[in-house]
C-alpha cells in the first residue's frame, strides 16, 4: 500500500477560508478515489496561510480489474432489439456475447472485462479535477491566466509512493500550467529557500525545520499555551476567545506570542469596546486581572522571530493600537453628550423592513408589548416600557456605528450614565439575548419582558407578511428568535399564553397599518412546535411525543406542555404505558376499519346494559374510574398522577382483548363493543393524541 502527498503552495489564503478548503479538498479527492475503485486506509488534510496539503495512505498501486455483465434480449428476438443491445454494450456482433439459460429462457449477455489502471495515472486525473471543483467563497485570476484560484498558485507537490506524478494544473493564458513536482518552500521570511520532499513524514519534518507548523490544531494549541503562559507571568489570565484563536491560527505559520501594554488613559472606555476594537482590527487577545476585569495588556501573535526578542514588533503594535483606541475613546466621549431618549427620533431613518416600517415604529410596538408581558409575568411594566423605548437607541451612536457587535451593551453603559435604573439598563443590554444555544438567557423580569417582546414582534411581523423560513433559508433569523422565546419561557418557568401575546403583537401591527390579517397565531404555534422538537430532542425527548401533545390543540403554555410531554415520555417508557399505547392502536385500527365498513361512527356512549362478558364490564368500569380520576389530576396539572391513573387500565384492556370477540354476530352487541373500544381511545386522548405516538 502506498502514500499520496499533495500540496498546493500559493500566496496567503484568507484565514476564514483555510479550514473549509482543507475539508473540501479531502472530500473531493477521497470521493474521486472511491469513484475510481481506489480504497485507502487514512486521509488527513492540513492548511496554513500559504498551503493546502493532503496525505492519503494505504492506496494500491493499481485499480482492480472489473468484470461487467449486461443482460440483453432473449435469443431469437427481433433484429432491431438485438442491434440496440449491441450498440448500448459497445459490441459489433453477437459472437462477442454469451448465451445463458436464466430459467425463464435463453438470453444474450454482454461480458466485458476492464483491466485495472495504474493508480498514478488515475491520480494525475483526479488532482486537477479536484482543484477545479474546490468551492472557494472568493477566487481570482492573475497575470494572463484564465483559471481562477483563491490566490496566485506557485507550485504543486504531487507524490505517489515518493515518485512525482506526471501531470499538472493548467492556469490558462500564456502562463501554461503548474507542473506537479516535489518542491516547496518554508516560512516566507525565516526560511524562504526551496527544498524537496520524499514523503509526508519528510515533508512535515522539513517544514518544521523551515519554521512552518503544518498542523492547524498544533498551531492553535501553541498559541493558546504561550498566551496563557505570558498572561500568568504577569499574574493575569487570558480572556477566552475561541473564534479569534481559530482566525489567528490561519494568519501565522510560525506563531510567536508577545505581550504589549495599553495606555492607562484608555482604560475608562468600556472593556467591551476596547476588546472589540483589538480583536476586530488588530487580532489581539485581551488579558484579565484577578477580579476578571480587563487589564491594560494585549497579546499579539507574530508570524516571525526577531533578533530583539519581539521588542520592535510590540512597540509597533502599541503605536497602531494607540491610534485605534484613540478613535474608540473619542466616540465614547462624544456619545455620552447625548441622552439615549434624544436619539430615539433618529431611529425613524432606519428601516426595519420595507413592509414593516422603521425601527422607531418597531420600538413603539415593543414598548406596548413589553409592558403587557411584564404585567403577565409580574414584572415592573413601567420599567419594561422605558427599557423598550431606549433599547434600540444605541444603534445611532458613534461607538455602535464603528463596532456593531456591542449594540445593546453600549446602551446599558449610556443608560447607567444618564441615571436610568439598573433594571432598565440591564434590559437594554439583554434584549437581544439569547443569541444562540451557547448564549446566556436573561432571568431578570424586566429583561425577560423586553427580550420576549422584541423577538415576538419580529416573529409576528414576518409571519404576517409571509416571510417565513423555507428549507435551509432563514434570512431574518426567525428560527433563532423562536428558540430564544422558548428558552426565555422555559428557563424562567413563565406561565404565559403565547397565543394571546401573538394576538397582541399582531394587533399592534394592524393598528399601525402594517401586516395584513391572517392566522399568524396558528402558523406561529406550528412553527414553535417544530422548534420545540429541536430543543427537546437535545434533552432526549422524542419528537412524536411533542406532536401527540400539540395535536390536542389549544396548548400555548410551554411550561405546561413540557411537563405533559415529559410525563408522557415516562409513561410510554414503562411496560404499562407501552402496552396501553399498543392497545390504543389496536382499538383504533379496529374501530377505523369497522366505521369504514359500516359507514357510521361508534362515538356514542356505551350501553352498560348490553355488556355481556365480565371482561367488558370490567373494562367499562375501569375506563370510567380512570376518566374520573384523571380529570381533576389534569386540571391540577399533575400529569404524572394522570398517567398513573391511566396505567391501571392495562389489566382490564389486556383481559378484554384476550377474552372478548369484538365483531360478535349480534349487531347490537358488536356496536356496543366498538363503542367501548372508542372509549379507550377517548380516555387516553384526554392526555395526548396517542395516534401520533410511534412504535
Amino acid at each position: 500500500m502506498t502514500e499520496l502527498l499533495i500540496e498546493f503552495f500559493s500566496e496567503e489564503i484568507p484565514a476564514r477560508m483555510q479550514a473549509r478548503a482543507a475539508d473540501d479538498l479531502k472530500r473531493l479527492v477521497t470521493d474521486k478515489l472511491a469513484a475510481n475503485g481506489l480504497t485507502f486506509t487514512t486521509a488527513a488534510a492540513h492548511s496554513t496561510p500559504r498551503r493546502l496539503a493532503l496525505v492519503v495512505d494505504g492506496l494500491p498501486e493499481r485499480t482492480a480489474d472489473v468484470r461487467e455483465e449486461k443482460k440483453g434480449p432473449r435469443v431469437g428476438s427481433p433484429e432491431q432489439a438485438v442491434a440496440g443491445f449491441l450498440k448500448s454494450a459497445g459490441l459489433d456482433s453477437l459472437d462477442q456475447c454469451e448465451q445463458r439459460d436464466t430459467g425463464k429462457g435463453v438470453f444474450y449477455f454482454a461480458v466485458t472485462e476492464k483491466k485495472g489502471r495504474e493508480t498514478a495515472e488515475v491520480l494525475a486525473e483526479i488532482i486537477p479535477a479536484a482543484m477545479a471543483e474546490l468551492p472557494w467563497p472568493k477566487s481570482m485570476r492573475w497575470g494572463t491566466g484564465t483559471v481562477r484560484w483563491v490566490r496566485p498558485l506557485h507550485s504543486i507537490i504531487a507524490l505517489f509512493g515518493g515518485r512525482v506524478l506526471d501531470g499538472g494544473y493548467d492556469i490558462g493564458g500564456t502562463q501554461g500550467r503548474v507542473v506537479f513536482g516535489n518542491v516547496t518552500r518554508g516560512h516566507r521570511f525565516l526560511a524562504p529557500d526551496a527544498f524537496t520532499v520524499e514523503s509526508f513524514a519528510d515533508y512535515k519534518e522539513k517544514l518544521r525545520a523551515a519554521k512552518v507548523v503544518l498542523d492547524r490544531e498544533e498551531r492553535k494549541a501553541k498559541i493558546k499555551a504561550d498566551a496563557e503562559a505570558l498572561a500568568k507571568a504577569q499574574c493575569l489570565t487570558l480572556s477566552p476567545d475561541d473564534a479569534l484563536l481559530e482566525e489567528v491560527a490561519g494568519l501565522v505559520e510560525w506563531p510567536v506570542v508577545l505581550m504589549g501594554g495599553i495606555d492607562e488613559s484608555f482604560m475608562d472606555v468600556p472593556s467591551e469596546v476596547l476588546i472589540t476594537s483589538m480583536r476586530t482590527h488588530q487580532k489581539y487577545f485581551a488579558a484579565l486581572d484577578a477580579s476578571g476585569k480587563m487589564a491594560p495588556r494585549f497579546i499579539v501573535v507574530a508570524n516571525t522571530e526577531t533578533l530583539d526578542g519581539g521588542k520592535a514588533v510590540v512597540a509597533g503594535n502599541e503605536r497602531v493600537l494607540r491610534a485605534r483606541l484613540s478613535d474608540a475613546k473619542f466616540f465614547w466621549d462624544q456619545d455620552r453628550k447625548t441622552k439615549l431618549e434624544a436619539r430615539v427620533p433618529a431611529l425613524e431613518k432606519i428601516t426595519f423592513h420595507a413592509k414593516l416600517g422603521t425601527v422607531a415604529e418597531k420600538v413603539t410596538r415593543v414598548q406596548l408589548l413589553a409592558a403587557e408581558i411584564a404585567r403577565a409575568i409580574g414584572a415592573d411594566s413601567d420599567a419594561a416600557s422605558r427599557a423598550a423605548l431606549l433599547c434600540k437607541a444605541d444603534l445611532v451612536t458613534e461607538v455602535v456605528g464603528e463596532f456593531p457587535e456591542v449594540q445593546g451593551i453600549m446602551g446599558r453603559y449610556y443608560a447607567l450614565g444618564q441615571g436610568e435604573s439598573a433594571d432598565v439598563a440591564n434590559a437594554i443590554a439583554d434584549h437581544y439575548k439569547p443569541l444562540g444555544p451557547s448564549d446566556s438567557c436573561p432571568t431578570a423580569p424586566v429583561s425577560v419582558s423586553v427580550a420576549l417582546a422584541d423577538k415576538i414582534d419580529t416573529l409576528v411581523g414576518f409571519f404576517a407578511i409571509d416571510e417565513k423560513p423555507t428549507g435551509s433559508k432563514d434570512p431574518y433569523a426567525l428560527r433563532r428568535a423562536a428558540l430564544g422565546v422558548i428558552r426565555l419561557v422555559l428557563e424562567n418557568g413563565l406561565r404565559v399564553k403565547l397565543s394571546e401575546i401573538f394576538a397582541a403583537a399582531h394587533g399592534a401591527y394592524k393598528v399601525s397599518g402594517f401586516a395584513p390579517a391572517g392566522n399568524v397565531g396558528g402558523d406561529l404555534m406550528s412553527f414553535f412546535a417544530d422548534r420545540l422538537k429541536v430543543v427537546l430532542r437535545e434533552q432526549g425527548v422524542r419528537h412524536d411525543l411533542v406532536d401527540a401533545v400539540f395535536a390536542l390543540g389549544g396548548e400555548d403554555d410551554l411550561v405546561r406542555l413540557l411537563a405533559r410531554v415529559k410525563a408522557l415520555q415516562a409513561f410510554v417508557g414503562s411496560d404499562e404505558g407501552a402496552n396501553l399505547a399498543a392497545a390504543y392502536k389496536r382499538a383504533s385500527n379496529i374501530v377505523r376499519i369497522e366505521e369504514k365498513k359500516d359507514g357510521a361512527s361508534f362515538d356514542q356512549p356505551v350501553d352498560a346494559a348490553r355488556l355481556a362478558q365480565d371482561e367488558e364490564k370490567a373494562l367499562f368500569a375501569a375506563l370510567n374510574e380512570a376518566s374520573a380520576a384523571a380529570r381533576p389530576l389534569l386540571d391540577a396539572e399533575d400529569f404524572t398522577g394522570t398517567m398513573a391513573a391511566l396505567a391501571k387500565l392495562r389489566g382490564p384492556v389486556d383481559a378484554f382483548f384476550d377474552k372478548v370477540t369484538v365483531n360478535a354476530e349480534d349487531k347490537e352487541l358488536r356496536a356496543n363493543r366498538l363503542r367501548l373500544l372508542t372509549q379507550i381511545r377517548t380516555t387516553l386522548n384526554a392526555v395526548a393524541d396517542f395516534s401520533k405516538i410511534e412504535g
